[in-house]
């Protein structure tokens, strides 16, 4: 039979449904046709108007795109944007191993007997996971890092069988909304609180970022032993990288560690792919979303003779929904394996001590861009105690303006949180440096704040 030939009374080979069977599903629902289905929506969003150009050969397009490329801010220009998202020193050997045809993927194997490589990598980012978050167990990785956290507030819920969940400021509002999503749906009230003495008995979980929004490092573990008085989960939204430096999560009392992979993968790409770190204690073990990758032995030697053979499983699939639908833990589906595999090779090929070196440089060029800046006239960097790589700077003009004059001399600017509710941040920008941060960038933007102060 001609593939464009209907089959089975389908209009369409690859359209199964019949118009028999879609007028049984329209009476299922009750509806009299499909466009009842859509009733709700206004007919601009329904149908829109979609204005395009006319069709190009492929030499202009590649014209084009050529052009609009070359609109783009300049590479390698002073860049101090980060509020979530960082650019590190990630070793080449990480594109090379990554670029392997049998690693471009990011789907997660079913098939374990023939997918002892992949599932193999992915067991040894949970292991990296787990000793940079000082916890017991970590899964094969999630969508992102807010998603993540979203996770950890279900997974508190059900276990502590509380109906609310809250997050401790300065928190990235991205993650704050995505919980707040995800809350919506579980029907969890998510409150948001200035101080970790706020949190009440109704709460699962407080969710504290560390280092926080607004750059500042957080000392976990008298906040965990307060919650753990009150059956509290404490959930630590982590930079890995601040990790190489700051105390395990885990080893300050976190019950969960999320936080996002992406940036010791490669660069920021335009807000994707992302890596969701996700750790917990073993006692979590069967609510944790997501893939969880098992290790084990042969009980008996090869007949050919030598030591039993490792192998490599998806372990505890009856969590998930592809076996238990409404039952299962998430609906996580696929793992973000590509991004976990460069994510891994980065940190092994830096190895404790590298990885320590790095985030100790980082700090260093923070801590000396922000002396510099606060000794020039009419600027100031506020501190709410100790931090890490990331610095308030508030000028002699609105945040606002102090961007556009950096942006017009061609420095990338500071995040703007002067809408912010914290004194500090008032009409300030919050500006990032890390160890990929050459030391002429911090040169150029220390004289162009200069050059702006004298003018104002």
């Amino acid at each position: 039979m001609a593939p464009s030939e209907p089959t089975g009374g389908s209009p369409h080979p690859y359209i199964p449904a019949t118009e028999a069977d879609r007028a049984r599903m329209l009476e299922r629902v009750g509806v009299a046709d499909v466009d009842a289905l859509f009733a709700d929506l206004p007919a601009a969003v329904l149908d829109p108007t979609i204005h395009l150009p006319p069709a190009l050969a492929e030499p202009e397009l590649v014209e084009l795109l050529a052009e609009r490329a070359a609109a783009n801010a300049v590479a390698g220009r002073p860049d101090f944007l980060g509020a979530g998202a960082y650019r590190h020193s990630i070793p080449a050997v990480v594109a090379h191993l990554t670029a392997r045809s049998e690693f471009v993927t990011a789907y997660t194997p079913y098939q374990p007997e023939i997918s002892q490589g992949t599932l193999q990598s992915a067991f040894e980012y949970q292991s990296v996971v787990c000793e940079l978050s000082g916890l017991d167990v970590s899964n094969t990785g999630l969508y992102d890092g807010a998603s993540a956290t979203a996770e950890a507030c279900l997974l508190a819920s059900r276990v502590t069988k509380r109906s609310a969940v809250a997050l401790l400021e300065p928190i990235h509002p991205g993650t704050a909304d995505v919980v707040g999503t995800y809350a919506r749906g579980a029907g969890l009230r998510v409150d948001v609180l200035q101080t970790p003495e706020a949190v009440r008995a109704d709460h699962a979980c407080l969710v504290v970022q560390q280092p926080d929004f607004l750059g500042a490092i957080v000392d976990l573990e008298p906040i965990a032993e307060g919650l753990h008085a009150d059956g509290v989960l404490l959930v630590a939204v982590a930079d890995p990288f601040a990790l190489g430096m700051l105390r395990a999560p885990g080893d300050a009392g976190a019950d969960i560690v999320t936080g996002e992979g992406r940036d010791l993968a490669g660069p920021p790409q335009s807000g994707g792919p992302s890596l969701g770190l996700f750790a917990g204690r073993s006692t979590f073990l069967r609510q944790m979303p997501g893939r969880i990758v098992g290790r084990t032995r042969e009980l008996h030697a090869p007949p050919g003779g030598g030591e039993p053979r490792t192998g490599y499983v998806l372990t505890l699939q009856a969590r998930e929904q592809f076996i238990r639908r409404e039952r299962a833990t998430s609906n996580v589906s696929t793992a973000q394996s590509l991004i976990a595999l460069a994510f891994t090779i980065t940190l092994q090929a830096l190895g404790p001590r590298g990885l320590r070196e790095a985030a100790e440089l980082s700090y260093q060029r923070a801590h000396d861009a922000a002396r510099r800046i606060a000794a020039l006239d009419g600027f100031e960097t506020p501190e709410r105690g100790p931090w890490f790589s990331e610095f308030l700077v508030r000028g002699p003009m609105p945040a606002a303006e102090l961007a556009a004059a950096l942006r017009a001399r061609g420095i990338g600017p500071g995040f703007d949180v002067s809408d912010r509710p914290e004194p500090e941040a008032r009409q300030a920008l919050l500006f990032s440096v890390t160890e990929a941060t050459p030391e002429a960038h911090t040169d150029a933007l220390v004289e162009a704040l200069a050059e702006i102060g004298g003018a104002a």
